[in-house]
């Protein structure tokens, strides 16, 4: 007689594929080259209102691996030094947090890391991970970038993005020889700067010779911008080669994520396993006047290209080819990633839209949606309707549907004073639910130039955040 017994699905596994600095305009500008991306958002589902929680990198990184907005872990700027603080014993800016990683490994997932950390000491791994190899800073060249390979510290010679995928494609071919469903997090520092034709390889920078780079606007710059990043700037002196160095840098990532699928999918595990692809803020190649991020002006920013990010996903129960057009936000990706896993977050953690994912197409209300935050600034965004708020201004108020470029400040318009009103009211009601009053960034001196140490903790001498004067 047949054995008529069912096995236990496998739970699915997770190779998670994050950029650093790379705007959603990448995905329609024509002269990037992405083939890898291109085939798995074909494969897969393309976002193309997938919005980051903060406009820089650390702020975003947190909140993505925690489901928790700066104003409530207390990261609230780019970490600046080696990651370890001022002496060897290192900072954890995410202690007591629980963490994706975290919550997957207690529920039988083996997890790797490869890349840019940037949330803390990055010499020894983070709660729930097995596979560990970092970027010791978050930042920096190309080539000759501080790295930890199995607890010790060394000097990459060679391209760190193809170092990075090196190391990515060897703990998943080890992963996926293993019986356990696993979760592997690629983090790349491209397209981060610098841009300059000495930190990227010929073969990639060749790509995109003799290109002027067309779909990319050239503007003045914005009053708001910061003339005082001398890399930023470039951009506007030299936007081709500039332009050259960060495409080239995107291309270098694609071929990554090629090698990684590669690897993937000449095994049974492919069809088990999600494959997402993400930045963690978005980026400004001239696009509204400016070049950089959240803080490429002063005030800081959150226009789209800061805010807007590319998200594609591949895996089981995902339809190929779809693109979905919803205002979702990174704050519930923790949740996402672990509903998806089958494990329940803790009480409290925002929705998750694997449902979304999964071909629940229910219409959006035109209602508020997404939020970000960076310091003092706080935008609330509805599908029709922008508001930015600054403790001491100026406060901006953009009708999307009329304007999708944001280039019409109504705050002060009283034909749209309603409007204003209730976005406020939406907005204020959002982060007094979810900060917590020891880590509320809306009266920290958070200037975009850094955060020297952990909220709470023993304060170097210059303070939390470096200053801009």
């Amino acid at each position: 007689m047949a054995n008529t017994a069912t096995a236990t699905p496998r739970r699915p596994n997770f190779l998670i594929v994050l950029t650093d600095d790379q705007g959603s305009w990448t995905r329609t500008a024509p002269e990037v080259i992405t083939p890898a991306l291109d085939a798995l958002a074909a494969d897969g589902l393309e976002l193309t209102g997938f919005h980051c929680v903060s406009p820089v990198c650390s702020p975003a990184r947190a909140s993505l691996i925690t489901g928790m907005i700066p104003s409530a872990h207390g990261v609230h700027d780019w970490i600046r030094g080696d990651n370890s603080g001022r002496d060897s014993r290192g900072v954890h800016y995410l202690d007591g947090l629980e963490t994706t990683p975290a919550v997957l490994a207690r529920s039988g997932y083996v997890c790797g890391h490869a890349g840019k950390w940037h949330l803390g000491d990055a010499r020894t791994p983070a709660p729930g991970f097995t596979h560990w190899f970092s970027h010791r800073d978050g930042g920096g060249p190309y080539y000759g970038a501080p790295v930890v390979e199995a607890g010790v510290e060394r000097v990459e010679p060679g391209y760190i993005t193809s170092e990075i995928t090196a190391q990515a494609v060897s703990t998943l071919h080890a992963l996926l020889a293993g019986d356990e469903p696993f979760y592997l997090q690629v983090h790349y520092t491209a397209p981060h700067s610098p841009w300059t034709p000495d930190q990227h390889p010929d073969i990639l920078l060749g790509l995109y010779e003799g290109s002027d780079f067309p779909s990319v606007p050239r503007e003045e710059p914005h009053p708001w911008m910061n003339r005082s990043h001398g890399e930023l700037m470039a951009g506007f002196a030299d936007p081709e080669t500039t332009l050259q160095g960060y495409c080239a840098a995107l291309t270098g990532v694609d071929r990554g994520l090629a090698a990684l699928l590669t690897e993937l999918d000449q095994a049974p595990a492919a069809a088990e396993t999600y494959v997402i692809f993400h930045s963690d803020n978005g980026f400004s190649c001239g696009h509204h006047g400016f070049w950089g991020k959240g803080n490429g002006t002063a005030p800081l920013n959150a226009w789209d290209p800061s805010v807007k990010v590319p998200f594609v996903i591949r895996g089981p129960g995902i339809e190929p080819g779809r693109i979905d057009d919803a205002l979702l936000s990174a704050l519930s990706l923790h949740a996402t990633i672990l509903d998806l896993a089958g494990v329940d977050p803790a009480p409290g953690t925002e929705p998750s839209f694997a449902a979304r994912l999964l071909g629940d197409q229910q219409p959006q209300p035109d209602t508020v949606v997404v939020h970000d935050e960076y310091g003092g600034l706080r935008m609330v965004r509805s599908r029709t309707t922008k508001l930015i708020e600054r403790p001491c201004g100026p406060d901006e108020l953009y009708l999307i549907d009329e304007d999708p470029d944001e280039r019409v400040n109504r705050i002060d318009d009283p034909s749209v004073a309603h409007v204003r009103d209730e976005l406020s009211e939406r907005l204020r009601a959002w982060f007094a639910q979810r900060s917590n009053p020891d880590r509320d960034g809306w009266s920290l001196p958070v200037h975009g130039y850094g955060q020297n140490g952990p909220l709470g903790s023993e304060p170097p001498a210059e303070g939390y955040f470096a200053s801009h004067n």
